[in-house]
């Protein structure tokens, strides 16, 4: 077991932390682990569904000393445990509100106030959805957008996948664990996935690709029934049976608690402070 060193020390009382880092994926923590290293009294709006997106993965093989691979979860609980170990504070709540006008900034979570010399924005992304007829009505009810934690409820159904890139990949390979028959749905004629994603994908025999497509419509009443899809080459209708459906089509910033209060764009990218 490592040694429980510390190298921040909580602020006394009515004392400001150093510094608040609003997030708890892979950046929030290692900014973490840098400021409380530094001796910066830091602590961590975790939010109620902490660790961000890799909570939802299964294996992931791109992260730096782990050769065999390592599973989401248990790559953000050792981040969260160092980052402990060195002194942070994590608050399991969400932030509700933000105040960059007072000095110290002041941060609302969980029905109590927080003051900070410096606040770290971490808050990373959410899902991307379709936009499209029947998508928001049938959420939880046969559309998802995270194969690990739905996956288990379509076991021996037939499913699809909407998206071209990692995301979409890592979610139809957990579905084969479970489901009968994953479509991928994609828009292009080819994916932007990376070419190992890909391999895996279509050497996969419960896999089956359609190109050049895009959802229309997801229909049913009290859950998924069927998906109406549009072929872009020949400009032609279809109508699939279908279980489940997942979109992983990529990710927005997580950035409306700051609207108005600091410099977004328009895709929601944080330019600058006022």
């Amino acid at each position: 077991m490592a040694e429980k060193i510390q190298f921040a020390e909580k602020p006394k009382a009515n004392e400001p932390w150093d510094v608040a880092i609003i997030g708890s994926g892979p950046a929030g923590f290692t900014a973490s682990i840098y400021t409380t290293r530094g001796a910066a009294s830091t602590i961590i709006f975790a939010g109620d569904k902490w660790g961000g997106q890799l909570m939802l993965t299964t294996t992931v093989d791109n992260f730096p000393g782990f050769p065999e691979g390592v599973d989401g979860p248990e790559l953000m609980s050792k981040m969260r445990e160092q980052s402990e170990r060195f002194g942070a504070e994590i608050i399991d709540r969400n932030v509700e509100v933000v105040d960059f006008e007072k000095k110290p900034f002041e941060i609302a979570a969980g029905g109590k106030i927080y003051g900070s010399r410096t606040v770290i924005i971490a808050t990373g992304s959410d899902t991307r959805w379709l936009g499209v007829k029947g998508e928001e009505k049938l959420r939880g009810r046969g559309v998802s957008s995270c194969a690990p934690c739905d996956a288990p409820f379509f076991k021996d159904k037939n499913v699809v996948v909407v998206g071209g890139g990692d995301s979409a990949m890592e979610e139809a390979l957990v579905l084969t664990k479970y489901a009968n028959k994953v479509i991928i749905i994609h828009r292009r004629s080819e994916f932007r996935a990376s070419a190992a994603m890909q391999k895996r994908v279509l050497n996969n025999e419960k896999i089956e690709v359609v190109w050049n497509t895009e959802i229309k419509e997801f229909i049913g009443e009290q859950k998924l029934e069927a998906i109406r899809l549009l072929n872009k080459k020949e400009k032609k209708e279809t109508e699939i049976k279908a279980d489940g459906a997942f979109v992983a089509i990529g990710h927005v910033p997580a950035t409306d608690i700051f609207s108005g209060k600091i410099d977004i764009d328009e895709k929601g990218n944080i330019t600058g402070l006022y």
